[in-house]
């Protein structure tokens, strides 16, 4: 049997090649056996988004736990990361498990542990399990029933899709939305957030809102490019204020301003930030990941809060967010946190309290990040995966270890770190970010300057230095 290793964000693979029965049930008695050394009484809560063999993989995963004695809080259909993350801490069990590969290609699968504390598990732990992971399953999937394990009081069935939306009604001035002139747009790219946005705000214009374990071929991550859809739809229709996009399992987000404009993370993060100091009073730390504009600094000093940065993964944020007051924590791939909520990245949460923003302050988006820019000035954020052999990946890695880039083009480098990955500061505030990453030959680079069209420069101008 292959070793199955878990990544940044979980184990994915592709489905009927490495993601299958026999594999998930070795991974899922790893954790069996890993939670009852934490409590010989435990309790877990699992569920699955909308992808291909969900309702299959889930119902192995119960199977094992159930017959290794462990009890199992079962969602009803499909869910989102995010509702088994506030089901772990809400229904008091210490480990939750989605079947889900969130963003990547319809053809993966794969799976997601997270704490008791309702985040992500914290990376020693989840080296623990996989440590534990057998080279075969000794349970016989074939010959249980779960009926049997229903009556014995083993499984339970959970209305976690419930539970998130009174939770969204407490927290959230929903009638703020519901009464204001303003008109929204939601595109669920097919993923897990369907059901709740409907059940949420019924009356706006959905996109994609349709259950298609096939994505239609493209992977539901929140960029632009995946979009043109979207954007065109928002651009068209010419009455649409703010549209919001949500992953396949409903964890990153995406916005779009009301000229079907992308509405990245950066400037979300700041929004955030903007939004429950000045407007909430909220007070805590800001965490963000290394990828993410040094704009968040700027912000930050000048509302006197604290900023910590960390390697790139949600993971080393909901560490922090666990242990520390922290009001925002977030990263440059759309997974975003917030305090009064879950240590967890959750696009629909985040979508809303923007939309919140809008309808109580009575401005557009466009005038919040004008807000914004009058603290931080005005900038753009652009990437490029750069797609290469190996063996150039490498040799650019060990160019850029031994400190042999001191420009690219015209832009000469003033200073340069590398928490996680190389990024190369210019004057006026521009940068360069080299990371590789650690799956694929690949090698993926991000810019950031005041406009969108110096941003692209940029990046041209790295990828003839790093490729030449």
């Amino acid at each position: 049997m292959n070793k199955i290793k878990f990544g940044t964000d979980g184990w994915r693979a592709i489905i009927a090649k490495d993601f299958t029965v026999a594999n998930v049930a070795r991974v899922a008695e790893a954790s069996a056996n890993w939670v009852l050394k934490q409590n010989k009484n435990a309790k877990i809560v699992l569920g699955h988004d909308c992808r291909f063999g969900g309702e299959l993989f889930t119902e192995t995963v119960a199977k094992v736990m159930c017959s290794k004695g462990v009890k199992v809080l079962l969602a009803k259909g499909f869910v989102s990361t995010p509702m088994i993350s506030m089901g772990a801490i809400q229904l008091g069990c210490d480990l939750g498990i989605i079947i889900t590969a969130s963003h990547n290609p319809p053809e993966y699968n794969g799976f997601k542990l997270k704490g008791g504390y309702g985040g992500p598990l914290l990376p020693g732990l989840v080296t623990e399990i996989e440590d534990m992971i057998p080279d075969n399953s000794g349970i016989d999937i074939d010959t249980i029933n779960l009926s049997d394990f229903e009556i014995n009081g083993k499984l339970e069935f959970t209305d976690l899709e419930t539970m998130y939306c009174q939770h969204v009604e407490k927290s959230l001035d929903l009638n703020a939305l519901r009464n204001s002139e303003l008109r929204f747009a939601y595109d669920a790219m097919y993923g897990a957030g369907q059901n709740v946005m409907r059940r949420l705000l019924p009356d706006i214009t959905f996109l994609h809102c349709d259950y298609n374990p096939s994505f239609m071929g493209q992977a539901p991550e929140p960029i632009h490019k995946n979009l043109l859809e979207f954007s065109e739809l928002i651009r068209l229709s010419g009455n649409i204020d703010c549209g919001l996009v949500t992953d396949g399992d409903a964890d990153r987000v995406g916005l779009y301003d009301s000229e079907g404009n992308f509405v990245d993370s950066h400037h979300i993060l700041l929004l955030l930030i903007h939004y429950l100091h000045k407007y909430k009073g909220m007070t805590g730390k800001v965490c963000t990941a290394f990828s993410t504009t040094p704009k968040v600094a700027v912000l930050c000093k000048h509302y006197g809060l604290e900023l910590e940065t960390v390697k790139i993964g949600f993971k080393y944020i909901a560490e922090i967010m666990i242990k520390e007051d922290v009001m925002v924590g977030g990263e440059e791939s759309g997974g975003i946190a917030i305090k009064g909520h879950i240590p967890e990245r959750d696009g629909i949460w985040i979508g809303l309290v923007l939309w919140e923003f809008m309808a109580k302050s009575g401005k557009s988006l466009q005038e919040l990040i004008e807000e914004v820019y009058k603290i931080v000035g005005p900038f753009a954020f652009e990437r490029s995966d750069l797609h290469i052999s190996e063996e150039v990946k490498q040799k650019v890695l060990t160019k850029c270890k031994s400190g042999n880039y001191h420009s690219f083009g015209k832009y000469k480098v003033t200073r340069m770190e590398d928490l996680d990955g190389y990024k190369y500061f210019f004057e006026n505030g521009d940068w360069l970010m080299i990371r590789a990453s650690g799956t694929e030959p690949v090698l993926r680079t991000y810019a950031e300057s005041s406009t969108k069209e110096a941003a692209f420069e940029i990046l041209e101008a790295g990828k003839k230095t790093l490729l030449n």
